[in-house]
């Protein structure tokens, strides 16, 4: 019994994660409600600033973390959004390969918002939200 409890702790360390929403070192501080309006292209602009939401590939693991736990929408809610968003002429987020593409683009485009796990953090962006797989903060 102590082996499968042991076991099930350990498994929820390895699979958990902490996560950040990070932005240009020269943003301001957002909400919660406008950082899921820009990613879903509610809002594209914050006072004079332009934003440019940066997803990650549909498939990867923290994309989908990131869109269930903070836009509170599955893959399929999601596509189902963007599908009818295509026809009223919006077009979804960029997305990138990785996360130090994401990092690469926040830290040098004015506006630019993205997701990365908390691991990749550094200086040259700064975090506006950061939760992880069982908490927020």
């Amino acid at each position: 019994m102590k082996f499968v409890i042991s076991l099930l702790i350990f498994s929820t360390l390895l699979f958990s994660g902490d996560y950040v929403i990070i932005v240009n070192n020269n943003m301001r501080e957002l909400t919660n409600s406008e950082i899921r309006a820009i990613f879903l292209k509610k809002i594209t602009f914050v006072g004079d600033t332009k934003m440019v939401p940066v997803n990650l590939e549909a498939n990867n693991p923290i994309r989908i973390k990131f869109q269930e736990h903070f836009l509170n929408m599955s893959f399929k809610k999601l596509e189902s959004y963007w599908m009818k968003q295509h026809y009223l002429g919006h077009r979804p987020p960029i997305s990138m390969k990785s996360q130090e593409s994401v990092k690469a683009f926040v830290s040098k485009v004015e506006g630019a918002i993205g997701y990365i796990e908390a691991s990749n953090e550094d200086d040259s962006v700064r975090i506006i939200y950061r939760w992880s797989d069982g908490w927020q903060e």
